[in-house]
């Protein structure tokens, strides 16, 4: 079965999208947290960050509903890419990282926000791919990723996942199915339980932009005049378009006042209804959000199929980049949310 272009393939018969494990646990894995949920609420969970700040135990309730538990702060962090650059935005810094880092037509990976991924030890950038004796060597103390959704690891390979969970622990954070306002939550909590200053003046400048453009956006959205907007994936044998509500940023888009279409008929996941490119003009819109992924066809080779050259918001030049998996902190979505509503105002509603 081919994968979705944001959901892998999923075989485990426990639970749909689950990451089952084959291999056996190794000794290490006692020192992975008790993995209990003990009734800590988020807030709870990140109360240890003063503790850790004086050498103390740490501990982190993650979306699992799992607390970790070590007897000092992690030093040595590993997460997937755009959770490590959301980490980096508020100064805490990780020392590997795993996912998408290579350059998009020449342009830094998106994904990667602020990183300098030259300094960093990469374990691998393709789905599947996870060097565990890398993992290994770099000795880590904490293994962060993104949910989509709980409570898979994102980018963390089933057939390895318990060699990996044996060798530190891990924190999760969800991101499918709920608002953009909760991992950005969640991140922030996570960053200031590891030691980030969250009112030091980088972080409240980047939050108070991203309020900022959480307004204009609302405004233009309220202006558009029922501007119809469609969020798509474009492969070489299919057109994936977004079931809104499963993604974060736009559900919370949609709570702004965006109008979406689409994603009416979705898959087993339940996050993408794929269309063969012959019907790629299923639904019609004013204006179109196209993946910025490297995982997803470039704009020059989606000029390529006739029937995405065809489509009316095509045509007209109204289609943006859609930040499929911009990293959550407020520095990271504020631009996001800028970019999304200066391309509100500049659409218009078509003849469609």
């Amino acid at each position: 079965m081919k994968r979705a272009p944001s959901v892998p393939n999923r075989v485990s018969r426990r639970r749909l999208l689950a990451a089952g494990g084959a291999l056996a646990l190794g000794p290490l894995l006692a020192a992975c947290g008790d993995g209990t949920d003990d009734g800590e609420t988020g807030d709870e969970s990140a109360r240890s960050a003063g503790d850790a700040a004086g050498g103390g135990p740490w501990s982190f309730k993650d979306d699992r509903g799992r607390t970790v538990r070590t007897d000092s702060e992690p030093k040595t962090l590993v997460a997937f890419v755009s959770t490590a650059a959301a980490l980096h935005d508020y100064g805490i810094e990780c020392k590997g990282v795993f996912g998408p880092t290579e350059p998009i037509e020449g342009k830094p990976n998106p994904q990667a926000g602020d990183l300098d991924v030259s300094k960093l030890t990469s374990l691998g950038t393709a789905w599947g791919q996870f060097n565990v004796e890398k993992y290994a060597a770099l000795q880590p103390d904490l293994l962060i990723s993104n949910m989509f959704p709980a409570p898979d690891l994102w980018y963390v390979p089933e057939e390895s996942r318990k060699k990996i969970e044996a060798l530190a622990p891990s924190v999760g954070i969800s991101i499918a199915r709920t608002s953009l306002l909760n991992p950005l939550r969640r991140t922030a909590e996570l960053a200031e339980s590891l030691g980030a200053d969250l009112s030091a003046k980088k972080v409240t400048d980047a939050k108070a932009r991203f309020d900022r453009a959480t307004g204009t956006l609302r405004e233009a959205a309220g202006a558009s005049g029922g501007l119809k907007v469609l969020a798509v994936a474009g492969h070489a044998d299919q057109l994936y378009v977004a079931v809104p509500d499963s993604y974060c940023d736009l559900n919370y888009f949609k709570d702004l006042g965006i109008e979406f279409v689409g994603g009416e008929k979705p898959d087993e996941w339940g996050f993408w209804e794929a269309l063969s490119w012959e019907n790629a003009d299923k639904y019609q819109a004013d204006l179109i959000m196209v993946d910025n992924r490297s995982t997803a066809l470039p704009s020059k080779e989606l000029a390529e199929k006739p029937i995405w050259r065809q489509l009316p918001a095509v045509k007209a030049g109204q289609t943006t980049p859609w930040s499929m998996e911009e990293r959550f902190s407020y520095a990271g979505f504020a631009p996001v949310i800028e970019q999304l509503a200066a391309a509100v105002k500049k659409s218009k509603r078509l003849d469609t």
